[in-house]
């Protein structure tokens, strides 16, 4: 993704940072960020003993893993320093960007069709379905780890917090992310509270179609990743 300095100081958030803060794409990033095991969590939650607490508690430990992981991405970003600045202004820099585009492509393309390949025996993770008497602290850490631990959400933290560097902004310029993160996660539980009956009945039939079709789930993550990183080039 190509980035160029900003030269506003760093924290500062004026309005035409606010601009460039939502350059990042932030709506393909922040659903990138909950697709997969993230959002069938919050489904699960929403179906659990304990719904409104253990989904809340979820919601906490996305906003909480997403915010460190950008500030973590940003401090290494301004520690490494031009080490991964990668603009046009280089044209060693510029091929090195094609060829790790080229490579991250590929492998997200190998991982999509091992994901078809393996469709008739493909499985959701054991541990979701503990989330149905799972307690707000075990949602809480739930919410934490997923995000913190899932390769596309450490890739798309990286991508986030290398671009506030580069364009001198503090994290707050981050927060239109990391809400809409948040919001994306907090979908089910909204759909919960406003649809009490129906989402009840709703949302056992989702989680049962998500976990039959997680293959085409995390071939479609693929694609909106491969989607992103083509756009950035």
């Amino acid at each position: 993704m190509a980035v160029h300095r900003a030269g506003y100081p760093c924290g500062e958030l004026t309005a035409a940072a606010w601009g460039e803060a939502v350059t990042l794409q932030i709506l393909p990033l922040a659903i990138t960020m909950m697709a997969g095991p993230q959002i069938m969590s919050a489904i699960v939650l929403v179906t659990s003993q304990r719904a409104v607490r253990s989904s809340l508690a979820f919601l906490l430990g996305v906003a909480v893993a997403a915010t460190a992981g950008v500030a973590v991405a940003r401090g290494l970003a301004a520690l490494l320093g031009n080490a991964v600045h990668i603009d046009g202004e280089s044209h060693t820099a510029s091929v090195v960007g094609k060829v790790v585009q080229i490579v991250l492509v590929g492998l997200l393309i190998l991982l999509a069709v091992k994901n078809y390949v393996q469709r008739s025996t493909s499985k959701p993770p054991k541990w979701l379905s503990t989330l149905l008497t799972a307690s707000p602290a075990t949602a809480f850490k739930t919410g934490l780890v997923l995000i913190l631990t899932m390769p596309s959400d450490v890739i798309i933290m990286l991508t986030v917090g290398t671009n506030l560097e580069h364009r001198d902004l503090g994290l707050v310029a981050a927060v239109p992310f990391i809400a809409l993160t948040v919001l994306v996660a907090a979908l089910p539980l909204i759909a919960y509270l406003l649809f009490h009956r129906r989402a009840v009945t709703a949302m056992p039939k989702v989680r049962e179609w998500m976990n039959s079709n997680s293959w085409l789930i995390n071939i479609v993550v693929c694609g909106i990743f491969i989607a992103l990183v083509l756009s950035g080039g």
